[in-house]
């Protein structure tokens, strides 16, 4: 009888200890969450992913403590569309928003944006503000402007500050940037950024005009750091979208000299658009550089707070490295040698590079051959923070972060489509990559085929060598393909399309 009452104590016992270690691991504080988000920034142009001319060290340490992802995508190949599904978590096939749809003009006065996000739209900020999550957007928004309903203030941020239009960000010394749909005048002239400059006639103070007092990013840094301040007693989540290194090309003056007179360079006087810039290969240098400093900065705020441990810190690009206005892809070998550019689907165009840092959680100095897009970081962020959510096309990468490779589920393939540029989808399914371009003028387009792990640079066609292969991916794309809310989008399906 002794026994037996004893044996119950200690069952009751581990019972309990049990119920209260999971309680204890339940209402531990969950992690801050920064994602930083580059623009046009290349799959080549940072240091750990092997650029040889554009310094970058604060990246390259991240990478070293953290890991990196080798074969981690962009959901879109341009900015308004990858936004959207980076936030909403819903790939190419179901987004609301899929191509750069501008609205209103360059002029202050035109300010209009983009298509605005959907009322009741599900995003992730909203998902983690429902777990108790301060909220903050810092950077180029891309989804609605002020009077619509793409205000971030409508999809789950508390607060933001920065660009609502993409088209006032060609500009990185603005006359105002906006804060909680208030707009907040800068100490800089009014410019229209893409006004070209007479190459027989130009001078140095010509370009000169192009540079005001307030450098738009690093207004940003201050904001994001003050936003850290302020949360940093409860969980936050800080999206952090930069507008560098996307054109214009414009960089305070004291930045270039890492760069000026050691690389070789000439004027851009703004033909093709977007500033003129006297050294034009120097300053897109200067101002990943520029971006690379922010990171360090923001790293340091955070060790600085004791925050290390309880903060992951994400960074990525919303698609390929741009080939206009000055940009020299090929100098910088930005690509790293893959295919395409922005507004492509090609590697090129919507491989990007993705670090994450958590110390004591992600194992440091390590590499990641994974499949991931960037429309998983909701079912990731909801995984990592105990949310159940179905409403996502993602899967979790949580696994692979943590080292649990075992444990990590994998996407069956990968869809993309996008309406502009002649109009393009993809596939990635395992080894295999279909692409299909210019189907506005051809519908009946025919697949190309690359087996990537022999071919990442897509040189040789295999379309006809592998009927069974492409009858798959076409299939997959019928599949995952839903008609968009705007006509001007649908370019695929015969009976409905433009």
């Amino acid at each position: 009888m002794y026994s037996k009452n004893l044996l119950t104590l200690l069952v009751s016992f581990y019972t309990t200890t049990c119920f209260l270690v999971s309680a204890i691991a339940q209402n531990k504080r969950p992690p801050n969450i920064i994602y930083i988000y580059a623009d046009d920034l290349g799959y080549g142009e940072l240091g750990c992913y092997g650029q040889s001319i554009i310094q970058t060290p604060h990246l390259d340490r991240m990478a070293r403590e953290g890991m990196r992802f080798t074969q981690h995508y962009s959901s879109a190949p341009v900015c308004a569309p990858a936004r959207c599904m980076l936030m909403t978590g819903k790939h190419p096939g179901h987004s609301y928003i899929r191509g750069n749809y501008e609205l209103g003009g360059f002029e202050d006065e035109l300010e209009g944006g983009q298509m605005p996000l959907h009322e009741g739209a599900y995003t992730i900020a909203g998902m983690l503000k429902e777990k108790g999550y301060a909220t903050g957007m810092i950077g180029k928004w891309g989804m609605g402007v002020v009077g619509t309903t793409g205000s971030p203030l409508q999809h789950g941020f508390d607060y933001y500050y920065g660009y609502l239009d993409q088209k006032q960000a060609h500009n990185y010394y603005p006359t105002h940037l906006w804060e909680n749909d208030q707009r907040i005048s800068l100490n800089n002239p009014a410019f229209n950024v893409h006004t070209p400059l007479d190459r027989k006639t130009a001078t140095d103070a010509d370009f000169k005009k192009f540079i005001g007092k307030e450098y738009s990013p690093q207004l940003m840094t201050t904001k994001a750091m003050d936003f850290i301040n302020r949360h940093k007693q409860q969980p936050f989540f800080l999206y952090l979208p930069y507008t560098l290194p996307h054109l214009a090309l414009q960089v305070p003056e004291k930045y270039l000299g890492k760069y000026a007179g050691k690389i070789a360079d000439s004027a851009y006087y703004g033909e093709r658009g977007y500033a003129p810039c006297l050294m034009p290969r120097a300053t897109y240098a200067a101002m990943i550089s520029f971006l690379d400093e922010q990171v360090g900065m923001l790293l340091e705020k955070v060790k600085q707070l004791g925050l290390e441990e309880e903060t992951i810190v994400f960074f990525s690009s919303d698609n390929g490295t741009s080939l206009s206005a000055g940009v020299d892809p090929v100098y910088f070998n930005s690509t790293a040698g893959l295919r395409g550019l922005k507004m492509e689907l090609y590697e090129g165009g919507i491989r990007v590079p993705f670090v994450a840092r958590w110390p004591g959680k992600i194992p440091a100095n390590t590499s990641s051959d994974h499949i991931s897009v960037q429309y998983d970081l909701m079912a990731s962020l909801a995984e990592l923070t105990g949310i159940q959510t179905k409403a996502t096309d993602g899967i979790s990468f949580l696994p692979t972060l943590l080292g649990k490779n075992s444990q990590q589920k994998k996407h069956t393939s990968l869809y993309f489509e996008y309406p502009e540029n002649g109009g393009q989808i993809a596939v990635r399914l395992d080894r295999w990559k279909g692409v299909k371009k210019n189907m506005r003028k051809d519908p009946r387009a025919e697949w190309e085929l690359y087996d990537l792990s022999s071919d990442p640079y897509e040189k040789n066609n295999l379309a006809a060598q592998n009927p069974t292969i492409v009858q798959k991916i076409s299939e997959i794309a019928f599949r995952e393909h839903q008609h968009p809310h705007l006509l001007d989008w649908e370019f695929i399906d015969p009976k409905i399309r433009k």
